[in-house]
């Protein structure tokens, strides 16, 4: 006769399962506490996360590529790097363009050794899918996911060759952890984020170069405004952006999470990680509950 577990059993599982789900690997890597004389690229970096990694990274020391299709946005944070004392140069890039990433990879390693890349590019998506368009979901796959592939296919190589260690934080989200309803077209390309810094931070151990998968939740960023919306969700766009706003989590506490995880050495990072630890555990030890949680968590931010 299987018994029903204890409360304490439960707990204890739980903080087994964080503790393994995020452990550190034990290998030597880049020590993002200090970056002095360290060079990273950035892509999304006009705006929202990708501008709070680079003004941090700046703090720190590390000189700066800096890329983002908005042009006055991308130019405005590499100069107030500069203006502060750091280095950093500013690239119009929109990473679903292959050809494009490869031309920044070209440019960035003719300069020198890349130490830091953060695939952090991406778009926001809500509505059903019997709502949402096939050129819906091509343009998430070519940014949300087919970005992380450009970035990845174009820097990997050439970071192995140089024979350092070197650190890529690929931005997915806990939606790409914990799916839900509205988000599934998004969740769809954030899962294959997180598969794919997954699997090739193992396919690359022992060589020198480490992967995480940054997984933020509600954070206070653009991406609501600036998302497609689709069905109801159209409807309540303007109040799910003002939820964001005045609920979300400042992208600074994001960026410091990522260099957290580049020093320890971290594969999966959830941050903030009471919004997304306890959902991606409950997942993991209780699909069903996990179902039912996420649809009311997703209602109420929507609909406030």
């Amino acid at each position: 006769m299987t018994r029903t577990p204890t409360r304490l059993a439960v707990l204890a599982a739980v903080a087994v399962a964080a503790r393994r789900a995020t452990a550190t690997s034990g290998t030597d890597g880049i020590d993002a506490r200090d970056l002095t004389g360290r060079t990273a690229v950035v892509t999304g970096a006009g705006s929202g996360i990708g501008r709070a990694v680079a003004r941090l990274l700046a703090e720190r020391g590390a000189a700066l590529h800096l890329a983002d299709r908005d042009a006055p946005a991308v130019e405005a944070v590499a100069a107030a790097v500069r203006a502060a004392g750091g280095t950093a140069v500013a690239h119009v890039l929109d990473v679903a363009d292959a050809q494009a990433v490869g031309r920044l990879a070209d440019e960035v390693f003719a300069a020198g050794p890349v130490d830091l890349l953060f695939n952090n590019a991406g778009i926001g998506h809500a509505g059903a899918v019997a709502d949402t368009t096939l050129d819906d979901w091509r343009r998430l796959v070519d940014v949300n996911l087919m970005g992380v592939v450009h970035g990845v296919h174009a820097f990997l190589p050439r970071l192995l060759a140089q024979g350092r260690p070197a650190h890529v934080v690929n931005t997915a989200s806990v939606a790409g952890l914990v799916p839900g309803p509205g988000l599934v077209p998004y969740s769809t390309t954030k899962a294959a984020v997180v598969g794919l810094s997954e699997g090739l931070d193992v396919e690359l151990a022992g060589t020198g170069v480490r992967v995480s998968a940054l997984c933020p939740g509600v954070i206070d960023t653009d991406i609501i405004r600036t998302s497609t919306m689709r069905g109801e969700w159209a409807q309540r766009q303007a109040h799910t952006a003002e939820v964001y706003a005045r609920r979300g989590t400042s992208p600074d506490v994001v960026a410091r999470a990522a260099l957290d995880a580049v020093t320890r050495g971290r594969t999966i990072v959830p941050t903030p990680r009471y919004q997304v630890v306890p959902p991606w555990l409950l997942k993991r030890l209780l699909p069903a509950a996990s179902r039912a949680v996420m649809a009311t968590v997703v209602r109420r931010v929507s609909r406030g």
